[in-house]
């Protein structure tokens, strides 16, 4: 098994295991950390490429909004994976700009699997990070970090992992503000829904019972959007299932991952015209 830190097309990447594919991009309230637990549940039967976002931990900022993360994230996909199709894997903003790379690179890959996630939100919704971006630029990012775990982690959670914790307001306290907020600004205004319904590839979308920062109605709507949509809903689990229900998550994710992967039924010689 090879693991290496490495760069693809600029990024930032941790890549480990053997066999197929997927790329793993991580929230906005959070860094490629939290994706950590995957590892070794399934670095036997997959090929992991763990990003950072452009502007998070070693990745440098792009320009261009939306479209120009996706258009990294594309190439980046591309360098790691050559003669690949993989899933790709988003939690929170990873899951919304995995789902605008597929739409602007329809052919980069097989499926979306995506944690917390929608095609835009409600005005309460955007309210939030409106809220969030301005408190961010004129006090810092230690102003909102309370606010920011409490959309990880409901209080109850919290108290049961207090040293997770910890390293997730460590590693939220140490983004670089501007990408905070320019990331805010990005959801605050997002609306992929009609874009949504033109998807190419399969999309199983999930959230957790308890995740106040994208509900799960949200991610409801967007498999109910998309051609080819799965909706699932894990329970006692937040915002962040691949560090609140880790094997849950590769259970589901193995299981997607070979719908993906099976061939289509051949059809019949007497059907075949």
């Amino acid at each position: 098994m090879l693991t290496a830190n490495t760069r693809a097309a600029g990024l930032s990447a941790h890549i480990t295991g053997t066999g197929p594919s997927i790329v793993f991009l991580h929230s906005l309230l959070s860094d490629r950390g939290s994706l950590e637990p995957m590892v070794p549940l399934l670095s036997d039967s997959f090929r992991l490429v763990l990003l950072d976002l452009p502007g998070f931990g070693g990745s440098p900022r792009v320009e261009g909004g939306l479209d120009g993360q996706a258009d990294a994230v594309a190439a980046a996909v591309a360098e790691a994976c050559p003669g690949e199709t993989p899933i790709l894997f988003g939690n929170g903003y990873g899951s919304f700009l995995a789902l605008a790379t597929a739409l602007r690179h329809p052919q980069l890959s097989s499926g979306l699997f995506l944690a917390g996630c929608g095609a835009g939100f409600t005005e309460e919704g955007r309210g939030a990070f409106r809220f969030m971006a301005a408190k961010a630029g004129e006090e810092g990012l230690e102003s909102i970090a309370q606010t920011a775990m409490l959309r990880l982690f409901p209080a109850a959670m919290a108290a049961r992992v207090p040293q997770t914790l910890a390293e997730r307001r460590a590693a939220f306290v140490a983004t670089d503000p501007d990408v905070f907020r320019e990331a805010c600004g990005i959801l605050a205004t997002l609306d992929l829904k009609e874009a949504a319904r033109r998807l190419a590839v399969p999309v199983f979308a999930c959230a957790g019972a308890l995740d106040a920062a994208t509900p799960p109605v949200m991610a409801q709507e967007l498999a109910d959007l998309v051609p080819n949509g799965t909706f699932h809903e894990i329970p006692d689990c937040a915002h962040v299932p691949t560090l609140q229900a880790p094997a849950e998550v590769a259970v589901l994710l193995t299981g997607f991952a070979r719908t993906v992967e099976a061939p289509p039924e051949p059809v019949a010689a007497s059907q075949a015209g």
